[in-house]
């Protein structure tokens, strides 16, 4: 396997796993894992032989040409679907479903038309039943109001989603992920529908409630340069079925720049990793 660096150590860069906030993260470990589904009578392979650790509070991304198996490799992560060889364990536990730690925000924000921002993104309070009684009502509210807050959506609140810009929507999606205090966030090509200068801010911003919250990311893109200004390691995998090309460490410092000499060179190499001229 290929690795790349741009540097052994920046000051001000990601601290890893050894910080009291990075611990709060989930660690994920996919051991040998093998995915395949049946079309048409025939089996068509997805993923072969994926070995990968998330360390808690890292942000990882998974990169790839479209429909080589990311996004089958983030549904098996986050325990919507089991593989059909190998093992995945989150915090030394196997995955056997979904769980309010692991949470999955998809390209669509899906929000209910009929449902406020705020009614939205309590959701997940709700379908845990955790709002029954005063006091888990306050406590609820007062997750939902923080929710909003960071994402810069508290003037909104009342909102109806027809109300809302396309990268409104996302924030709104990444509040109702947020109010279940995720400890692994699994972003399924979140920004793939937002137009370019909408999909820049809310890179920056993913990256700030990241920092902020301390939580784990596993975000599947084919955006080369989106992945090397978000991630502190991207893995690059093949076309289906998947296996792992190369794992890319990036240590640049935080806030990026996306001129920076250090990350056009990188993006050169990730772009040969994939088969691309540059």
């Amino acid at each position: 396997m290929v690795a790349a660096s741009l540097s052994q150590s920046f000051p001000g860069s990601f601290r890893q796993a050894s910080s009291a906030h990075a611990r709060r993260g989930t660690r994920v470990d996919v051991r040998e894992v093998s995915h395949q589904f049946t079309l048409r009578g025939e089996a068509l392979p997805v993923l072969d032989n994926i070995s990968l650790t998330v360390e808690p509070g890292e942000f990882v991304a998974l990169l790839g040409a479209s429909g080589c198996g990311k996004s089958t490799l983030l549904r098996l992560v986050a325990g919507l679907d089991a593989p059909a060889r190998g093992e995945i364990h989150a915090d030394g536990e196997a995955v056997a479903g979904p769980d309010p730690s692991r949470v999955v925000v998809f390209q669509d924000p899906t929000l209910f038309p009929w449902r406020t921002v705020r009614d939205n993104v309590g959701l997940g309070p709700q379908a845990q039943r955790k709002t029954r009684g005063d006091q888990a009502k306050r406590e609820t509210a007062e997750r939902i109001d923080a929710a909003l807050q960071t994402v810069g959506l508290s003037a909104f609140a009342n909102a109806f989603p027809h109300q809302l810009s396309g990268g409104m929507a996302q924030r709104a999606a990444l509040a109702r992920a947020l109010v279940n205090n995720p400890r692994l966030l699994v972003l399924d090509e979140p920004f793939g529908k937002l137009d370019s200068l909408t999909r820049i801010r809310m890179q920056a911003e993913l990256v700030r409630l990241w920092q902020a919250e301390g939580f784990s990311v596993l975000l599947v893109t084919h955006d080369v340069e989106e992945a090397l200004y978000v991630a502190n390691r991207v893995i690059v995998l093949s076309e289906r079925p998947a296996r792992i090309v190369s794992e890319v460490r990036n240590d640049a410092p935080y806030p990026r720049h996306r001129d920076d000499p250090a990350l056009v060179s990188l993006r050169r190499d990730v772009l040969g990793l994939l088969g691309l001229e540059t």
